[in-house]
């Protein structure tokens, strides 16, 4: 009988079944990777099984988009700064000014937030270079790749999201 709060033990692979987490038919260790550290073998078991390309083309794709919004966003407050400079300060009503300084307000906020996204898809172009992508940062385990389509420059895996937002 089983203690409740003792949890069975694990069995060994059995070497004789394919191994379906590692298709070549070999363990991911110094004979399957040879040259390779055990966490270099690793990082290139992560790769693998992750299409690299498809994430790398996903995140150009959204860091083109986010860099044309934040251009946008700069020509914007750069009219409405212009538009401010040429009404005659008589004429504005403190409402009418309070409205240009929330706008004004609004657009560094969403510039800050896309510059935050930039530097987030550049880390993540860069994980693909180095081999790290598609690793929590936490935890050293591979991210699901479901996370990874719903938020590609992502680098920590679900539970430990979860638990930085709790903390």
């Amino acid at each position: 009988m089983l203690s409740p709060t003792r949890r069975p033990s694990r069995r060994p692979p059995d070497p004789r079944l394919p191994n379906l987490y590692w298709p070549h038919g070999e363990a991911l260790d110094a004979r399957a990777a040879p040259g390779l550290s055990r966490g270099a073998a690793e990082r290139a078991f992560v790769n693998a099984t992750i299409d690299t390309e498809h994430f790398k083309r996903r995140l150009l794709d959204e860091r083109q988009r986010a860099q044309e919004a934040l251009d946008y966003l700069h020509q914007e407050d750069q009219g409405q700064i212009d538009d401010d400079r040429e009404e005659i300060q008589s004429d504005n009503h403190p409402g009418d000014m309070a409205t240009s300084t929330f706008d004004r307000e609004l657009d560094y906020t969403l510039e800050d937030n896309v510059e935050r996204a930039l530097a987030a898809i550049d880390a993540a172009l860069k994980r693909i270079e180095d081999g790290t992508y598609g690793i929590c940062v936490n935890r050293g385990e591979q991210i699901p790749v479901e996370r990874l389509e719903a938020i590609p420059w992502t680098t920590l895996c679900i539970d430990c999201k979860r638990l930085q937002e709790r903390a």
